[in-house]
């Protein structure tokens, strides 16, 4: 990799701010002063740093973020506030979403840089479970909860894929393996109910942190990103 694009992607500045960093001497490659910002570094193994201090290499970054009511689950949307720019302070570039919620949906979302972990997690053929609170317009009874655990017709070409529906504090939680178009919200009214909150509280085996304020984040530990890459199974 050159030492340029290294020092770009971990956000030291633009290729021509870099270029006067490196003239002024201060980019070094192990004791070593930079002088040529097309040199070829091995970021896992050479260290570099700015100013004296070591600047540590991650090929890929995780968030989990409390997503917000308001914020839409995209890259770009017009003149809508969007999930990575609540990220924007810390200056990672090609972050996506993982799967989408809808506008005024809340919850647990993951943005990454990682497009084969992306890939895996959103794939149908992988069956990645999302754990959904709901609160509906009117109570939630067995028979509705027998149906959606069948699962219900939604007016796709085929009903919705079994699914878990329990009763858990002041709401129906929802667990289902697909990702489609509005679907709790299409699975409620299938049984003649409506979402009237929906927030998002698990994908795989990796919980949201309800120490995150809404529209706070953090990266992912060490051990969260192993669940997810080994199949994030509950």
């Amino acid at each position: 990799m050159r030492i340029d694009k290294f020092l770009a992607d971990n956000s030291i500045g633009t290729r021509r701010e870099i270029k006067a960093l490196i003239r002024a001497g201060r980019i070094t490659a192990g004791e070593d002063v930079v002088s040529d910002p097309g040199m070829h570094i091995d970021p896992e193994k050479d260290i570099i740093s700015y100013d004296g201090n070591v600047i540590s290499y991650e090929k890929n970054h995780y968030f989990m973020l409390n997503k917000p009511s308001g914020v839409v689950s995209s890259t770009k949307e017009g003149a809508s506030r969007t999930v990575v720019e609540l990220l924007s302070g810390e200056g990672v570039k090609g972050l996506s979403p993982v799967g989408r919620l809808d506008k005024d949906t809340e919850g647990l979302l993951l943005l990454t840089d990682d497009g084969a972990l992306l890939h895996d997690l959103i794939s149908p053929s992988k069956h990645v479970e999302k754990e959904y609170l709901v609160i509906t317009e009117s109570p939630v009874g067995e028979d509705d909860m027998e149906r959606l655990r069948e699962g219900v017709d939604i007016g796709d070409d085929k009903p919705t894929l079994p699914a878990k529906a329990f009763m858990e504090g002041d709401g129906l939680h929802l667990v289902i393996c697909e990702g489609r178009f509005h679907q709790v919200k299409r699975m409620l009214e299938a049984v003649g109910n409506r979402v009237v909150y929906l927030k998002r509280l698990r994908m795989g085996g990796l919980k949201l942190d309800e120490q995150l304020e809404k529209g706070g984040y953090r990266k992912l530990s060490p051990e969260e990103i192993s669940l997810l890459q080994k199949g994030g199974k509950h």
